[in-house]
């Protein structure tokens, strides 16, 4: 029996003696079945092909990747803290060296991922820190494609993770997407961890908000207004997008805000 991974969004399934007929996760509408068709790989396989990429994304976090790219090829961040460290978002790629950076960070207390695309090998990652928590929204309870004792799925619109973080319900590209808040982010004005619920734009200027990012399906207005409306009684400096260097760092809540305006603008819905 064998964990099988989608090599085109990296989600391990429940162990099966041969691999799914197909990845509801890629067959929906926010995600896309690759070109060459469905395909498969394990971890075993993973820890041959790929290495560890390990870098400082700001004081107090830590990305960690895979080279070369692999699946959707968000990475994992490290987020290191007093009250307890927290792994946000999750990569497909575990093995002694990730587990060795981490512990040498201070370990982990909790795993929180902002939507499916990212569960990838999260069962996995929890079991090799001795069974830490993973907090998922319960709306998006039907996508865990392999359940694990770990998984803690939370209630309502925000869950306190530590007297430092807070978990926050957006919706939007999905039902239950969740973004995190650090209050007690270096640099003392808060920090925002949104996987791509708010999608941290190229000019690091901005951010933006799709449905689906490859079928570049656009989210309506009401929407949108509802996820600015989550995240703003939070103080926030910067923002940590789901990619390497996809940050915002400084005056993030106010690009919050211009970014509304501006998506508002380009869909023809008006100001905020």
């Amino acid at each position: 029996m064998t964990h099988f991974i989608c090599r085109q969004c990296a989600t391990q399934y429940a162990d099966s003696a041969a691999p799914p007929q197909s990845c509801p996760v890629c067959t929906d509408d926010r995600q896309y079945v690759r070109w060459a068709g469905q395909a498969w790989t394990t971890l075993d396989d993973l820890r041959q092909s790929h290495r560890l990429k390990v870098a400082d994304e700001g004081a107090g976090i830590t990305g960690f990747g895979m080279e070369p790219a692999f699946a959707i090829n968000q990475r994992a961040l490290l987020l290191q803290s007093p009250a307890g460290n927290v792994l946000w978002d999750c990569m497909a790629l575990l093995n002694d060296t990730v587990v060795d950076e981490i512990r040498a960070r201070g370990g982990l207390t909790a795993i929180a991922i902002s939507h499916p695309h990212y569960y990838s090998t999260m069962i996995e990652w929890s079991d090799a820190f001795g069974g830490v928590p993973i907090h998922i929204h319960e709306a998006e309870r039907d996508w865990v494609r392999r359940p694990g004792k770990a998984v803690t799925f939370w209630s309502g619109e925000t869950l306190k993770l530590n007297p430092e973080m807070t978990l926050i319900r957006c919706g939007g590209h999905f039902p239950g997407g969740q973004v995190l808040h650090w209050s007690g982010a270096p640099g003392g004005k808060g920090a925002l961890m949104v996987g791509d619920i708010l999608q941290v734009v190229p000019t690091r200027r901005h951010v933006s908000f799709m449905y689906s990012y490859p079928n570049l399906i656009p989210l309506d207005a009401p929407t949108v207004k509802a996820i600015v409306a989550r995240v703003e009684p939070f103080a926030f400096d910067d923002i940590y997008g789901a990619w390497w260097d996809l940050a915002i760092r400084g005056g993030a809540k106010e690009c919050v805000a211009r970014s509304l305006t501006r998506y508002l603008g380009a869909i023809g819905a008006g100001g905020r």
